[in-house]
């Protein structure tokens, strides 16, 4: 019995008001209201079994997305799931190659996050009827076909083909000790939950002292707004959670590179392991110009969230731009293009510390992080995964945090599955709370 025919595909544009708390609020982003895309495919399958997928925004513009998704849709429906599965790479390039789509993109923006959304939900769907977690389906598959689901178009000078299969290859090796423990441990976390930019100090305060006390080690800061206000904030959490535990930095993009080498030395003194994003996503040379000046204070240089494709990464990778890849499971073209970006990193020697403040992130990257570990980098060393606590309470498999880790996800599929009941109060605009919100702010939509 096959897979099964793809015979519909939706898209749902899911919107939390997270602006009105200012969950999520940073140096470029104030008001975010943390939404998703969300796709479900259905198959002609008689296990009934849906494949659940999303891409995370932030409220205006996910409407956008939406419309990608339809557009994409084309290549996805009437397919069969095998056919998909059996040539994962040519049925990426089809997706992220349609002659006419690609214009506004190539493999970047809106189209991209929709691509994304589309295979999130295809992987979902292909670990469900395999009945395994995707972290486990990734862990158990064949190197070469693991490598057949990834397109290396436009990274071959960086990783070629026949190298990526080494390092799996090489992954073999003690692969059953790192998953047996991973399954006792998890991998090990952060938490940016405690200072966005917007809380006021006292709610600051107590969101430290309830982390510390769950046991977090690991805490990042929002700054980049106002220099003598970082200060002040950051010398408040350093004092917070002491000299022992580990700071970071994160300007959002907020800085031009001089002022982001100025102002991060400025903040030298509070011991940060890394400035994230401190410029703009695209300046691959101006990334590299600030992680060159800030070596000697022992700060690192992350980013990634918003790093378009592989290409960027690989080219922040050649230019020794960076210290810490952040990848993002909905940013890039989904599992498929992570895995690339993974295999880069351990060829690169530069540790992989996955973005996910956001709607759906820590769900799905979860898987990517701890398989990286089991069969890719084979090492914990400078190695942690952002974790926020918000919105998990809406997803049918949410994360588990035990002692400031993942653990790993036992559910079939990709844990990307939200409560239906959650779906139909916050699709925007016709879902119950938007329609209160809307009413009480007496806010028409055209």
């Amino acid at each position: 019995m096959g897979r099964g025919r793809v015979l519909g595909l939706a898209a749902s544009d899911v919107r939390f008001p997270t602006s009105l708390a200012r969950h999520g609020s940073d140096a470029m982003h104030p008001d975010p209201d943390y939404s998703a895309v969300y796709v479900v495919i259905e198959t002609d399958a008689p296990d009934g079994l849906k494949g659940y997928g999303l891409t995370f925004t932030l409220g205006k513009g996910t409407e956008v997305v939406v419309c990608a998704v339809n557009a994409l849709s084309a290549h996805v429906v009437n397919k069969d799931l095998d056919e998909i599965i059996g040539d994962f790479r040519g049925f990426y390039r089809q997706l992220t190659s349609d002659g006419q789509l690609r214009w506004i993109g190539p493999e970047k923006g809106a189209v991209h996050l929709a691509t994304a959304a589309i295979l999130n939900a295809v992987w979902d769907l292909w670990a469900k009827q395999e009945g395994k977690p995707l972290w486990k389906l990734l862990v158990d598959m064949d190197p070469k076909q693991l490598l057949s689901c990834i397109d290396f178009r436009y990274i071959t000078d960086a990783l070629t083909e026949e190298e990526a299969l080494t390092i799996l290859q090489s992954g073999l090796v003690g692969k059953k000790q790192r998953e047996e423990q991973m399954l006792e441990y998890g991998y090990p976390a952060y938490t940016t939950s405690c200072a966005w930019l917007g809380y006021p100090d006292q709610q600051l305060k107590q969101l430290c002292t309830e982390a510390l006390k769950d046991g977090w080690t690991r805490f990042k800061v929002k700054v980049g707004a106002d220099l003598q206000d970082d200060i002040r904030r950051c010398r408040l959490v350093r004092e917070m959670i002491g000299p022992e535990n580990i700071l970071m930095l994160d300007a959002n993009q907020r800085w031009e590179v001089k002022e982001a080498i100025e102002w991060v030395s400025k903040l030298a003194e509070f011991k940060p392991l890394w400035i994230e994003e401190p410029t703009s996503p695209d300046d691959i040379l101006g990334h590299a110009t600030i992680a060159k000046a800030l070596a000697p204070l022992g700060i690192g240089v992350a980013t990634g969230e918003q790093c378009h494709n592989r290409v960027i990464f690989k080219q922040l990778l050649q230019a020794q731009a960076l210290s810490y890849v952040q990848v993002d499971s909905c940013r890039l073209g989904s599992v498929n293009e992570n895995l690339s970006v993974l295999l880069m990193a351990k060829k690169f020697q530069v540790p992989v510390c996955p973005h996910a403040g956001g709607v759906g992130l820590c769900e799905l990257v979860q898987h990517l992080i701890i398989f990286d570990y089991i069969s890719i980098s084979g090492s914990l060393e400078n190695r942690m995964c952002e974790y926020v606590d918000h919105l998990h309470e809406h997803f049918k498999y949410p994360v588990v945090i035990k002692n400031a880790s993942y653990m790993p996800p036992q559910a079939a599929g990709y844990s990307t599955e939200m409560k239906e009941d959650s779906v139909r109060k916050y699709q925007f605009p016709q879902g119950e709370v938007w329609q209160k919100l809307l009413c009480k702010h007496k806010i028409q939509l055209k």
